[in-house]
């Protein structure tokens, strides 16, 4: 099918999906989802950059573009680097991070990993799945922060000071799923604030959908095709969402003012996946701007 290039500097048109065998994925409307186009995304190489540096990226008819192809990093780095960290690999269509058993102890190795664009209004899509105990997130209009230490060096601050998390954790096995309030650091959740309700993620080792929706400050979260999560960004709800959780002003002043005001003065940021130390999996990425 013929290609149309459209010169769109910093914003996306969607994305076709691709499923993690390589084979194409179903949709609702069809039996395959066909690229008819492709669009052209502006990101940055590097913590420093501007989002100069640009990639073609394939468009499906519903809108959806694919920013993971199953091939390659490309738009991809680590988070506060110009490189994607070499314990993330691409294995069998999928990312994979290749576990580090060092939790949130994030060695030289490692560190998350972000799509260098940064998204405003948009749907997210994509599969997920963890090791036996597994810990990871999915992070949404991040920001990549530095501060100065003591001794006036600059220091990267950790992304999840700055972005909402979609939690993605094995339930029956790690911890965490039994500390937070109310299972609110169960899979799907907003972390450490709004439990995922109904809880209906699958056991490690099987794949779970995953779906982010942010449009104009509401967020909803969605596990295997049912919305579980919705709240308010830049309200009164989510300022005292905050100040109840480790995100509080007392507790942690910088990540207080980043997330309450999340998005920044643009409200848009990265998406990123976490470095829990954890083995996980993510295919089927793709995003569909709503601005």
């Amino acid at each position: 099918m013929k290609k149309i290039y459209y010169p769109l500097a910093c914003c996306l048109i969607g994305g076709m999906l691709a499923s993690c065998g390589g084979s194409a994925k179903k949709s609702n409307a069809t039996e395959e989802v066909v690229a008819t186009t492709t669009t052209t995304v502006s990101y940055s190489k590097s913590l420093k950059a501007d989002e100069t540096e640009t990639l073609d990226l394939p468009v499906d008819a519903d809108g959806y573009i694919t920013i993971f192809d199953g091939t390659s990093f490309n738009g991809w780095r680590g988070y506060g680097k110009d490189k994607v960290p070499s314990r993330w690999i691409i294995e069998d269509g999928c990312i994979k991070f290749c576990g580090s058993g060092t939790g949130e102890g994030q060695t030289g190795e490692g560190g998350d990993l972000i799509f260098a664009h940064k998204f405003k209004n948009f749907e997210l899509e994509l599969e997920w799945k963890v090791s036996k105990g597994g810990n990871s997130g999915i992070f949404y209009l991040a920001q990549e922060i530095t501060s100065k230490d003591n001794d006036g060096n600059e220091v990267l601050e950790p992304i999840y000071i700055s972005a909402p998390e979609y939690q993605v954790l094995d339930n029956a096995n790690h911890p965490d799923a039994k500390l937070g309030k109310d299972n609110n650091r169960q899979s799907a959740s907003l972390y450490d604030m709004i439990p995922a309700v109904p809880q209906n993620a699958n056991p490690f080792g099987e794949w779970n959908k995953a779906k982010i929706m942010v449009y104009k400050g509401t967020v909803v979260h969605g596990q295997n095709d049912e919305n579980v999560v919705e709240y308010h960004l830049w309200t009164k709800q989510w300022t005292d969402m905050l100040q109840a959780s480790k995100f509080s002003e007392k507790k942690w002043p910088l990540a207080f003012e980043l997330l309450n005001n999340c998005g920044g003065e643009n409200h848009e940021g990265f998406i990123g996946l976490q470095d829990h130390g954890d083995d996980v999996w993510f295919r089927n990425i793709r995003v569909k701007v709503l601005d």
